[in-house]
């Protein structure tokens, strides 16, 4: 226990925390940004894990027009998805749940999304004891809201949890809940987390992260 508090429940997002999308998405997002706006290549790597309500209220925000178009090819791609596990994944929090461990996942995704993610993963329920979409919540990472919400929902404090995430905004979320952080470098590096994050991880295959749930 790193801030001597016992940690009681385990609190994920998904992609790049729990399946590694984050390539797919700037394949998706690069095609995007290189059809309306040609003139600003490697503009997909400025957007990296910021959820599509951001997207669009910051770089499409004068093609609202598009935006529904947009979405309707977003929610195709993710059909056509792959959603693999971050390497460890299910060794780790099968360890979790055999500890007693309090689970949940905290995304900005929508329920659309994660039929998808059901659909390829029956099992993906069974490690989990709350599963947070986008439609629980109002305010979006780097609020603290979703984090928050998710403690309440399985009965814990804040101080009890562990949030893992990995992008900047949803680092920061975990942070301003008052939980410890745990940032992944699936999508950002190492160097550009650390910041954010208490500990930093290249994945679950990391002896460190046994020592947090003692």
């Amino acid at each position: 226990m790193i801030d001597g508090q016992k940690k009681r429940a385990a609190l994920f997002d998904l992609d790049g925390v729990i399946f590694d999308t984050e390539p797919q998405y700037s394949i998706f997002w690069g095609g995007e940004c290189r059809r309306y706006f040609p003139e600003r290549p490697g503009l997909e790597n400025e957007i990296k894990g910021q959820t599509l309500t951001q997207i669009y209220g910051s770089v499409f925000a004068s093609l609202q027009d598009e935006q529904p178009k947009i979405t309707q090819r977003l929610n195709d791609f993710e059909r056509q998805m792959s959603f693999d596990y971050v390497r460890g994944f299910e060794l780790f929090i099968k360890g979790l749940k055999e500890k007693g461990i309090l689970t949940a996942v905290v995304t900005s995704s929508n329920q659309e999304k994660m039929k998808n993610v059901r659909r390829e993963h029956p099992e993906f329920d069974l490690y989990f004891d709350a599963v947070l979409t986008s439609e629980d919540f109002t305010q979006s990472k780097p609020h603290p809201d979703c984090y928050l919400k998710a403690a309440e929902r399985l009965g814990v404090s804040p101080g009890e949890c562990v949030g893992f995430e990995d992008s900047f905004n949803g680092l920061r979320s975990v942070r301003s809940a008052g939980m410890l952080v745990v940032g992944l470098a699936t999508t950002n590096s190492c160097e550009a987390i650390a910041p954010f994050a208490d500990i930093v991880v290249d994945d679950y295959n990391n002896a460190e992260l046994s020592t947090l749930f003692i």
